[in-house]
């Protein structure tokens, strides 16, 4: 589907932080011509959202049905309500999709197989794993198909994700290994920033001086490997001078085997996601 097309109304069901991100990308793009209907429990955050352009904002407290309504009108849904409360709502709008309505989970740990087994086959699902740029413009989105989503399918909601960022299909058994990359991935940047900073004001500089130089370090470097497209590896190399204080400084991080440290934390998230989708 090419990011030019118009999508069909989308329905966006707990428009919380990561749904109202998503949302944000939608109004942003202009792609949402047939409009945006967003659902949340309460009249102060359906507020916040009713400004935008094309979006019906619908509070749940003063208006008990706005998710069956909601998914009944839309030829896309996005449920982005927690995990646990995901059967309950399924239930409840599952009456009133109609056949063939594009249904995209945002709940970590709740399996394609749930979502089918409460919709029933006519009901297309995608399984979505967005990352929290997706705030501005910058997420990652992992995007699995379930057995009866088509081409056509998949290509809506890879247009409606693109919105937001770059998306990457990939079977469903692999979103949990996607979820320790980009989707906590975030953490481990802010993370070497934070422990920068400190390195930072532990050699006098002041903390605004020292967050300038952390972040903005961060944000350029990110920008010059957006620009260039090198492979991150060679613009190390161009910083590192054979014999320098970067070298130096390289040869201690590695000597601590962040190679190790990254694989055992992201091994560490991975059994993590795999026990919280067996409930535990």
């Amino acid at each position: 589907m090419p990011a030019t097309t118009s999508l069909p109304p989308v329905a966006i069901l707990g428009a919380g932080s990561m749904g109202g991100a998503i949302l944000q990308g939608l109004v942003r793009s202009g792609l949402a011509v047939d409009g945006v209907t967003a659902t949340n429990r309460t009249a102060a955050k359906a507020a916040e959202l009713a400004q935008l352009r094309d979006v019906t904002s619908i509070a749940l407290e003063t208006h008990p049905t706005g998710n069956t309504d909601a998914a009944g009108a839309a030829g896309v849904v996005l449920v982005g309500v927690k995990p646990a409360m995901v059967p309950d709502l399924l239930r409840e709008i599952a009456s009133a999709l109609r056949p063939g309505t594009i249904v995209v989970s945002l709940a970590a740990g709740v399996t394609i197989a749930t979502f089918e087994g409460i919709l029933g086959p006519g009901i297309p699902v995608l399984r979505s794993m967005p990352n929290t740029p997706a705030v501005v413009g910058k997420a990652v989105t992992g995007l699995a198909a379930g057995s009866t989503a088509t081409a056509a399918d998949v290509a809506i909601a890879r247009a409606l994700f693109e919105t937001c960022g770059a998306v990457i299909e990939l079977p469903e058994s692999k979103i949990d290994a996607l979820s320790t990359i980009s989707g906590s991935g975030p953490a481990y940047v802010f993370l070497l920033i934070e422990e920068l900073t400190k390195a930072a004001i532990g050699k006098g500089f002041s903390e605004p001086e020292a967050r300038l130089m952390a972040e903005q370090t961060f944000i350029g470097a990110a920008a010059l490997l957006d620009a260039t497209g090198e492979d991150p590896a060679e613009l190390r190399r161009r910083v590192t001078s054979p014999g320098g204080t970067t070298e130096r400084a390289i040869s201690v991080l590695h000597a601590a085997r962040l190679d190790v440290v990254f694989e055992s934390a992201t091994d560490a998230a991975l059994a993590r996601a795999r026990e919280l989708a067996a409930g535990a």
